[in-house]
């Protein structure tokens, strides 16, 4: 696999790029890619991961979302290192630097910062459709489940909770290494309207105590809404 590689995004692709990327500090990288782009074999350690039986859809997907963290690391001045996965099937980041990879079928998103200034981010994208009404109470608690009925889109609202808490759950596992359901945080979530979407921040706050998390414990995230996807991120700071 070639380190000097400069792989180059399709439209789409790009303008999604340029939608998240002021949610990001200079000190994160951010790179994506379709699952349908030409992109570079993944590392031997990297494929070693998939299952023997992974469709080509989860391949395609996997594969756009190591090379979109392998861009990352170019972008922060590093020669691209494997990335596998642990039994948690959380990626296992190279030493000195951390991240996050999130992928649907029409994009896969990584970010990847140097252990300093962050200690931990966690990134998710999804389709910008609506959450069914039947999966709304098995992700929401009875205080998000009211604040939904009082937005204008609950579907897409509700796809947003999902996402924030995705988020919020990968950023807390990279320190915690912990499970918990969906009503292991509870969001706030304030909301900005422009005309390129929707934006604005979040808070996950713990609703019990997660090793070294406690109860009432915050992590702030930030998300936006535009060309077809929901994205959102959550950090946690040194």
């Amino acid at each position: 696999m070639s380190t000097k590689t400069q792989l180059r995004p399709h439209t789409l692709t790009q303008e999604r790029l340029d939608l998240i990327r002021p949610l990001f500090g200079p000190g994160v990288a951010i790179a994506a890619f379709h699952p349908m782009d030409q992109v570079p074999t993944p590392f031997a350690e990297e494929l070693a991961c998939l299952s023997p039986r992974a469709v080509d859809k989860r391949r395609r997907e996997f594969a756009a979302g190591r090379a979109a963290a392998h861009q990352a690391m170019r972008d922060l001045g590093q020669i691209p290192r494997p990335i596998t996965v642990a039994q948690t099937r959380a990626p296992i980041w190279p030493r000195g630097i951390t991240g996050s990879i999130t992928h649907t079928h029409s994009c896969a998103i990584a970010a990847v910062t140097p252990v300093s200034p962050l200690r931990a981010v966690g990134i998710d994208v999804e389709e910008d459709t609506p959450l069914k009404e039947d999966l709304r109470p098995a992700i929401c608690t009875s205080s998000e489940l009211s604040w939904l009925a009082q937005q204008e889109n609950p579907g897409q609202m509700g796809k947003l909770l999902f996402s924030a808490k995705e988020a919020a759950y990968k950023c807390q596992h990279t320190i915690s290494q912990a499970y918990f359901g969906f009503d292991g945080m509870e969001l706030e979530i304030e909301a900005d309207v422009h005309t390129s979407g929707v934006k604005g921040d979040f808070i996950a706050r713990f609703t019990a105590d997660q090793p070294p998390f406690k109860r009432g414990s915050a992590i702030k995230g930030a998300y936006v809404i535009g060309a077809g996807i929901i994205f959102t991120t959550a950090s946690l700071g040194e």
